[in-house]
């Protein structure tokens, strides 16, 4: 098997690992910030005892999300260092902020699980709502810079190098939109 099949195979389990980790990681704090909304409305236990219960779930598919994240971009540079060195200018800005948002994420999950009974109500519901924002926001970002490898936009190709980046343009590519709506509800 040639290294370029490796590259592949690895690069493969590792997307298929992860893919079920950010899905299932986007869709529980957006249920879990839903059912403590639907606790302050309607002060019923249950809806109490689902948000807890579905906060520690979504603490270990973030954790466990993250780690296998992080292995993916790494093997973007090692794997696939000379598509880096071209692609990277153009698909570094959502990376980027899908940093962000992952970060976002993370100061807002801390805050929401060790905040029951610390914080106010409204003030932990708001924290649920920020990591669900946020983890939303996260897989966009990812998603738009994977279209972008479907349909490559924002750049010029002048005398065999890449010039003229425009990184909105980029994120905006025409596949852009489809793909984020179909990761988004499929999540």
């Amino acid at each position: 098997m040639s290294d370029f099949l490796y590259a592949r195979s690895q690069m493969g389990m590792s997307l298929a690992f992860h893919i079920v980790f950010a899905a299932l990681g986007i869709t529980l704090p957006m249920l879990m910030a839903i059912s403590e909304g639907l606790y302050l409305r309607t002060h019923q236990p249950v809806f109490l005892e689902l948000s807890k219960r579905w906060s520690r779930g979504a603490a270990i598919l973030f954790a466990v999300g993250a780690v296998s994240g992080t292995v993916l971009s790494f093997e973007l540079g090692l794997l696939w260092p000379g598509f880096m060195e071209k692609a990277g200018a153009i698909i570094g800005m959502p990376f980027s902020l899908e940093g962000f948002a992952f970060f976002t994420e993370a100061i807002f999950l801390g805050l929401y699980l060790m905040g029951w009974n610390r914080l106010p109500p409204f003030v932990h519901w708001l924290c649920g709502v920020l990591v669900a924002v946020s983890g939303i926001l996260s897989g966009i970002f990812v998603v738009m810079a994977n279209s972008w490898m479907n349909s490559p936009a924002g750049f010029k190709i002048v005398d065999g190098k890449i010039t003229g980046i425009d990184p909105i343009a980029a994120m905006l590519n025409p596949a852009a939109s489809h793909e984020v709506l179909h990761m988004t509800l499929a999540a």
